[in-house]
């Protein structure tokens, strides 16, 4: 944190001396307290360093084009090449210059520097960003002066051989007050309850009340363990009714409430007051989404908080706004939507996912689009009137059996972005994966998001550069939050040791398809250069299947439409035992007139996946039995889809094309290394 005599001390005292009188620190000293006094000289590069006390993640620091040129590089430079960000609760120097080298700025100052015949000033910038983020922590923990905090704090400079002083510019303002720590414990009673209470079940209709009840029968939770709230009636469709919370017999371990949102308010001090639940799960739409209802929702918001400071820490709340839970180690679905419109897979035999989402409807249309994700649990958080991102991803963080936890997120209450990053880095270090994607992109989309969940999206280069700072997944679409939580699942156990890439197909363009796709924004794979050992032996594979003659061995290679489903995958094994591949993509052919790919051929009677020699037979035990990811690709029609999920069934990594394969391999590369990296630095 620094002494009373460190530069990041110095640099505290001159902003606390001149927030006490609200005016600007000194530039002078302020940029020699952080190593910025020298000249910069001729051909220099102007950079801006800053200290941004933000809503969501609190102190980041950011470095990147200055200048002039710093509004214009926002809007037209790709990811990382403007500016990159990072949370200073959870930065250290060196990692973050290596951020920062990604930059146009930094390539442009190493470039100048080669030129002129010495190196860039890596070690001054080193000592400028250890000073920065130290202040950056100070500034997070303390006031500058009473009722003031640093608002944003930016350094305009020149480099060359050194870093030169240039404009320095400060703002201030009140501190943010934060919310009581929720009890998050209790969200165990959430997901694994012996006692389930309901409010607003409907006795003669088929209310949302009426429709969560019988989806927590059908999914098999016992009668005997659900409780109606309802006066008047004694029994609805076999379970008991009470007519309060006051008549419980016992605290309940989660209360439904399906009650339309105006009588929620009554309710929620009910709750508080009788202590009878451990959590709450709010239904209910409406609140803090439309302009009467913002004063409303934030009292309510602020009662429950308030609640967090009795003896136990009062109940937690999932919601509003939220379409339940889908818990299968706690034996129940309390989803509002009729099982008959979206029947629950049952893929896996261990499931060893979460899913977590501010929209009911992104888990709903996930699931139905991909039943191999099929999460252990899904929760949707709606409106986060309590219970936050940062909450939910900090208890699955420390549950051992979850491997991966994907998560869809609108927008984070005040200061949960750094609870939400602390516990990405929580899980990363554990060896969990976390993929996320964030919505909100555009201005409309933003305004989307407000009316929706009542969230403020929030800047997405920000939330970008400090969530995958912390280690998650970030996934810039929704098909790419598909294909990396998939693959996640698919992949956990297997060694991701490098960039090199195996690419084989019997379809001349999917084999440059594969290569041409290995290129991300901020990675990039490359081919594998095959050894001489491997190159002989793929030569006698085909020599042994008569295509010596057709094809030139290479990476990644066209093994002609002749090869068949053996062909394919003594290829891909040859390929993954190779030292200089760390991972395999396979093109499976399934139109090629020799692989077994259909249900059931007409014309060659027993040709089909159902024969031992098939693909769908003999790839999941080379899979299992392989260090390295083997990805399959079956790019086809409805025709197909029975190969891929049979395959998919067995644990096989399945895409639909080859492009989708080889962009998704090169994202989750990257971030698997970059939290191998984490977990070595911790």
């Amino acid at each position: 944190m620094g002494s009373a005599t460190s530069p990041a001390a110095d640099g505290w005292a001159i902003l606390c001396a001149a927030a006490a009188e609200g005016k600007a620190p000194d530039a002078a000293r302020l940029r020699a307290a952080l190593g910025l006094g020298g000249t910069a000289g001729a051909g220099a590069v102007e950079l801006r360093f800053a200290l941004a006390n933000t809503r969501e993640f609190g102190v980041v620091i950011s470095a990147g084009v200055g200048g002039v040129e710093a509004e214009l590089a926002r809007g037209n430079f790709r990811r990382d090449r403007a500016e990159v960000h990072a949370s200073v609760a959870l930065a250290d120097a060196g990692g973050f210059l290596a951020q920062f080298s990604r930059t146009f700025a930094y390539q442009s100052l190493a470039a100048k520097a080669r030129r002129a015949g010495h190196a860039a000033p890596d070690a001054a910038l080193l000592a400028c960003f250890e000073r920065l983020i130290a202040l950056g922590r100070l500034v997070a923990e303390r006031e500058l002066a009473p009722g003031v905090t640093l608002e944003r704090l930016t350094l305009d400079l020149a480099a060359a051989e050194s870093l030169g002083g240039g404009e320095v510019a400060c703002s201030y303002r009140a501190p943010t007050p934060r919310r009581l720590a929720r009890p998050i414990a209790k969200i165990d009673k959430l997901i694994h309850p012996s006692r389930i209470g309901i409010v607003g079940v409907s006795a003669s209709g088929m209310n949302f009340g009426r429709i969560i009840l019988k989806n927590l029968m059908g999914s098999g939770y016992a009668k005997e363990k659900l409780l109606v709230i309802r006066p008047e009636e004694t029994e609805i469709d076999g379970v008991r009714c009470v007519p309060s919370l006051k008549d419980l017999d016992g605290k309940l371990d989660l209360l439904i409430v399906a009650v339309p949102s105006g009588a929620v308010y009554d309710l929620v001090d009910e709750i508080i007051a009788t202590d009878a639940v451990e959590s709450v799960m709010l239904i209910p739409g409406g609140l803090g989404e439309t302009k009467t209802s913002v004063e409303p929702a934030a009292a309510l918001a602020a009662r429950i908080n308030a609640a967090h400071g009795n003896p136990g820490g009062g109940p937690v709340f999932l919601g509003a706004n939220c379409l339940g839970v889908v818990s299968h180690a706690g034996g129940y679905d309390s989803w509002f939507i009729p099982l008959e419109r979206l029947p629950k897979p049952k893929k896996k035999p261990q499931r060893n996912s979460v899913m977590l989402s501010q929209s009911g409807a992104f888990m709903i249309t996930r699931l139905s689009r991909n039943p191999w994700l099929d999460p252990a649990y899904m929760l949707a958080l709606g409106n986060q009137t309590d219970l936050t991102h940062g909450d939910m991803l900090s208890y699955f963080a420390e549950r051992p059996e979850i491997e991966t936890i994907g998560v869809y997120v609108e927008g984070f209450k005040d200061g949960d972005g750094l609870d939400f990053a602390r516990a990405v880095r929580r899980a990363v270090t554990l060896g969990k994966q976390v993929v996320v994607y964030k919505s909100g992109k555009t201005p409309a989309g933003q305004a989307g998001v407000m009316g929706h969940t009542a969230s403020i999206a929030g800047e997405l280069d920000l939330f970008e550069s400090v969530v995958r700072q912390a280690g998650a997944m970030v996934a810039e679409d929704l098909d790419a939050f598909d294909d990396l939580f998939y693959m996640a699942g698919a992949l956990h156990h297997k060694a991701i040791t490098g960039n090199r890439l195996g690419g084989i197909s019997g379809a001349g363009f999917e084999a440059v398809g594969m290569a041409d796709s290995t290129v991300t924004e901020t990675f990039a794979l490359e081919m594998g250069e095959l050894t001489e050992a491997t190159v002989a032996k793929v030569k006698d594979i085909l020599v042994a299947k008569k295509l010596d003659a057709l094809v030139e061995v290479r990476n990644s290679i066209d093994i002609n439409p002749g090869a068949d489903d053996e062909c394919h995958l003594q290829i891909v094994e040859a390929f993954a035992q190779d030292p200089h591949i760390d991972a395999v993509v396979v093109g499976m052919d399934p139109t090629a007139p020799s692989v077994m790919a259909l249900e059931e051929s007409k014309l060659r009677p027993g040709i089909d996946i159902n024969n031992p020699k098939s693909s769908v037979h003999l790839m999941p035990p080379l899979v299992e039995r392989t260090p390295k990811p083997i990805i399959g690709v079956i790019d086809g029609g409805p025709l197909y889809d029975a190969m891929a999920a049979r395959l998919m069934d067995q644990g096989v990594c399945i895409f639909r094309n080859c492009a989708r394969a080889v962009r998704a391999l090169a994202r989750y590369t990257e971030a698997r290394l970059a939290a191998e990296a984490i977990r070595t630095r911790t």
